[in-house]
């Protein structure tokens, strides 16, 4: 690949990566996505990167694509009582979906990101590999990249740390330098989810019962939205001693809470997509994790019955959450992953 078009969020990670592939020698364009109301600000920080590096600048706008494939289904997930994973939804149709798809229609090779991963290749599959900084690692979000998405993406900063890639937009000029790295959803910058979903629904979510394990009535809880597996603090009521959320129907409207910590060793996946292997066709030995910051642990992973794919891990794993991803790797190679349910 020689002509790449970049991913530009107006962030210090992409500003630069682009740096790095023009000191490969690939001929750069950037690329920002417009995604909803308020992105302004990422697409002039963008347009001003680019123009330092001289390089042209584009501007999709596929608001409506994100709104449908990212938003709709962020708010549908906590409804039906998961916990969802914005950025995995936002990787597979978005990023590397619609931006792929306008970059090869217009004559590039492929695109490029900031996401802290690697991709090699191996007996003709193209692979998706930990970053070398294992602390800012993103293979957990990009688990659902298809082999042709792989085959035309580039990961700049695999090999990279935090301080260096500062100095790389230091050293250039770039107003991204010293801008602070969002920890939020980009579409809920304050963090408040559930007002979020207020207003993108336009619904109100009913109060139900707060229930044991044992089904005995605990209290009223103020809307399904607000709880998710494993919280144990801003519940809304108090009852003289800790207690976790540890189950949610979305159906009868019951949250469940318990007094120790939910905890599973065996759980089934759907929605599976493997990287390293075409598909599994015996049990795997891999080390898996629950969610992005938790360390991968030892599992088995089990081939699909009935379209679901079973992992059981060798000692329990705290808090797996309906809606959440679980990614399993062999060493650091991304075998494949699965929506939690």
């Amino acid at each position: 690949m020689k002509k790449i078009l970049i991913g530009m969020s107006g962030g210090v990670d992409s500003s630069a990566a682009a740096v790095l592939l023009l000191q490969q020698g690939y001929d750069v364009s950037g690329c920002t996505l417009k995604l909803f109301d308020g992105t302004d600000a990422s697409v002039n920080d963008a347009r001003e990167v680019c123009h330092k590096l001289g390089i042209e600048h584009h501007v999709i706008d596929i608001a409506p694509d994100f709104r449908r494939e990212v938003m709709d289904k962020f708010a549908d997930s906590y409804i039906n009582g998961e916990t969802p994973n914005p950025c995995v939804f936002c990787n597979r149709t978005i990023k590397f979906g619609k931006m792929l798809d306008y970059a090869l229609e217009n004559g590039f090779d492929g695109i490029a990101t900031g996401h802290y991963a690697r991709i090699t290749e191996c007996d003709g599959r193209h692979l998706l590999a930990c970053a070398e900084d294992l602390r800012k690692d993103q293979t957990y979000f990009l688990y659902t990249l298809s082999q042709h998405q792989l085959s035309h993406s580039i990961f700049p900063l695999w090999n990279m740390e935090k301080p260096q890639i500062r100095a790389i937009a230091e050293e250039h000029g770039l107003i991204t330098a010293r801008k602070r790295d969002s920890q939020d959803i980009c579409f809920i910058p304050d963090g408040d989810y559930v007002s979020f979903i207020l207003s993108h629904t336009g619904r109100t979510f009913p109060e139900g019962n707060f229930i044991g394990t044992d089904g005995t009535i605990l209290g009223t809880h103020g809307g399904i939205i607000r709880y998710t597996i494993g919280q144990r603090r801003g519940l809304g009521v108090t009852f003289g001693k800790p207690v976790y959320v540890c189950a949610k129907n979305a159906v009868e409207n019951t949250v469940t809470l318990s007094d120790t910590e939910y905890t599973e060793t065996e759980i089934y996946l759907s929605d599976v997509n493997y990287i390293s292997v075409e598909k599994l066709d015996k049990p795997m030995q891999v080390t898996a994790k629950v969610r992005y910051s938790a360390k991968p642990q030892a599992a088995t992973v089990y081939p699909e019955e009935n379209g679901l794919t079973k992992i059981v891990f060798a000692e329990p794993v705290r808090n797996p959450t309906s809606g959440q991803a679980c990614v399993f790797y062999d060493g650091n190679i991304v075998v494949g992953g699965g929506k939690i349910i």
